[in-house]
């Protein structure tokens, strides 16, 4: 299975510094042996999409509306994502759980109806540092993950999922590699247990990989590949992240 690098630009950007960052990202080539993706703005999606239309990159959003239509001000719709040409939608990333309050059933509704338009959705599930401390890293990251397993459970090999520590992300912390396999391990046996397709599924490392630390994350059993942050919006150091998973 080729691994799957995919950036999370999160709310940066504009519309000349994405078309310099994705020119960089091709003039460094596009005949990579991995998997690329860029998750950007919603109000770039249309912009991006040109940019990387036959390129080796591939679009993502952000995020995804629980409903599907309607009454929901503000709120992006799977079919509108589709429309845009988004292949993946990240959801239930840490900063939508602690900042907007989305739980795990919210997290499992959104990722129903991303796979209900064609789009994978990149699960995220994560431990804060006091979950850690107390012990309870993989309780909290197998009740995140069954969550959507319940609620997708005929085609729950057609996710990605990135375990992104929350005490990892944007702080320079990172899990070391074993810390990291050993709970990508226990998410691959959880849906071992759910789906006889499971290995087809990437389990992706999101917390503070950047190129220092990424062949070496990127080398453990269980890390498919890299849900990138900071790192994503320098070509060179993305330029390095890929690299590392080829």
């Amino acid at each position: 299975m080729k691994k799957l690098i995919a950036g999370n630009w999160k709310m940066n950007g504009s519309a000349a510094s994405n078309a310099a960052l994705v020119q960089a990202l091709l003039s460094g080539s596009s005949d990579w042996q991995c998997l690329v993706a860029v998750c950007v703005p919603a109000p770039y999606l249309a912009q991006v999409r040109g940019l990387v239309a036959g390129t080796g990159i591939d679009l993502g959003a952000q995020d995804v509306s629980q409903h599907e239509s309607g009454a929901f001000t503000g709120e992006v719709s799977a079919s509108m994502l589709q429309d845009c040409g988004a292949r993946y939608a990240i959801v239930g990333h840490s900063e939508r759980r602690q900042y907007h309050g989305e739980t795990d059933a919210v997290v499992a509704a959104k990722a129903q109806r991303a796979l209900a338009s064609g789009i994978t959705p990149i699960v995220c599930v994560g431990e804060t540092l006091a979950e850690r401390e107390a012990g309870r890293t993989e309780e909290v990251v197998k009740r995140q993950l069954a969550a959507v397993i319940h609620a997708n459970g005929h085609c729950i090999s057609e996710i990605v999922v990135a375990y992104e520590p929350v005490w990892a992300i944007g702080t320079g912390k990172t899990a070391s590699p074993v810390q990291a396999q050993q709970v990508h391990a226990v998410l691959r046996a959880q849906l071992r247990a759910a789906s006889a397709q499971a290995d087809r599924v990437h389990i992706l490392y999101g917390g503070s990989m950047n190129a220092a630390n990424a062949v070496q994350l990127l080398s453990q059993a269980d890390i498919d590949g890299g849900l990138v942050g900071g790192a994503s919006l320098k070509a060179a150091d993305f330029l390095s992240i890929i690299a590392a998973a080829q």
